[in-house]
């Protein structure tokens, strides 16, 4: 186990090195000058040379890249260009709250996902099938925002059940912040859900077709045993694998959903950044964002030997 984690952390380095300069050269390329507007209307000369040269932005475009890689390898990912405030501290306030929706989210699509694929899965081609895809193939089909403007139109507007947008911390309001989250929550939920269903229900006919499954049924065990004990933890394996990528999808998901319900977070953090561009912002976000990924997957590698014995031997 700890060879598997050292060896994917090893080879998780040059990857980050790649994405660092992929986020650090694009972001280049954005249109606009954070400078000028950060000078004023005026854009005095000498005003714009004294920000060139705080930020670095005077230098070459390889000596802003390690200067930038030098700081984030002390933990320090730079400033905001239009708040000043530090981009860790931005991060900090604004990533448990991101976290908190997708986790909720998260719930949602698992409990909505494998419950309908298994189910699906154990009664093809019956009507209880046909009904799991339907759903399944109508959260993939609505769009976020649409599906979000129509619960608040429904939800808080005409049956005036739940807040229509904002947030409330669960350590200042446990009950409100629960209230807050439902509907973002569910819209990430849903959609996610769908696609889990369909992996669920894929994995678990591949499984229900092998030999040690018709071997159990033979014997005799019962239906619910066969189905929930013996296909689905061998089935378990490639769904992990979907609900690793599933929540990076949440994170980034959750952009569209954050602005819908106008939640503080990660997503609307990142949004204003580059509508401001604030390059300092959108560097650090995204590196968070990608270094996120990689943990993510790292994490489903180490489930994938917990869940497998034949791997762990291996």
């Amino acid at each position: 186990m700890l060879r598997l984690v050292v060896h994917r952390a090893l080879v998780a380095i040059p990857t980050l090195i790649i994405v660092s300069m992929m986020i650090f050269g694009l972001q280049k390329m954005l249109p606009g000058d954070p400078v000028l507007a950060m000078a004023g209307e005026d854009q005095n000369p000498q005003v714009i040379a004294a920000l060139r040269e705080k930020y670095h932005l005077d230098k070459p475009l390889p000596t802003q890249y390690a200067l930038w890689i030098g700081d984030v390898l002390h933990g320090n990912l730079g400033t905001s260009l239009r708040t000043g405030e530090p981009v860790t501290t931005l991060i900090a306030q604004k990533l448990p709250v991101t976290l908190q929706l997708a986790m909720f989210g998260l719930v949602i699509a698992i409990g909505i996902g494998i419950p309908l694929g298994i189910l699906s899965a154990a009664n093809r081609g019956k009507a209880v099938d046909y009904g799991a895809n339907v759903l399944a193939l109508s959260g993939m089909s609505i769009p976020n925002f649409w599906l979000g403007i129509l619960l608040i139109f429904l939800v808080s507007v005409r049956w005036q059940l739940l807040p229509s947008s904002g947030y409330v911390p669960p350590g200042e309001d446990l009950w409100m912040s629960f209230k807050t989250m439902v509907m973002p929550a569910f819209v990430l939920g849903a959609a996610l859900g769908a696609q889990l269903m369909r992996h669920t229900r894929s994995a678990m006919l591949g499984v229900l077709r092998t030999d040690y499954i018709r071997t159990a049924r033979a014997k005799g065990l019962l239906r619910g045993t066969v189905v929930l004990k013996h296909a689905l933890r061998n089935a378990l394996i490639p769904i992990v694998t979907v609900l690793a990528l599933l929540f990076g999808e949440l994170l980034a998901g959750a952009v569209l959903t954050e602005q819908v319900f106008t939640i503080p977070g990660f997503g609307k953090l990142i949004v204003d950044a580059v509508f401001n561009r604030d390059y300092a912002v959108v560097q650090g976000v995204v590196l968070v964002t990608a270094a996120g990924f990689i943990v993510l997957n790292l994490l489903a590698d180490v489930l994938y030997v917990l869940l497998n014995p034949r791997l762990r031997r291996a």
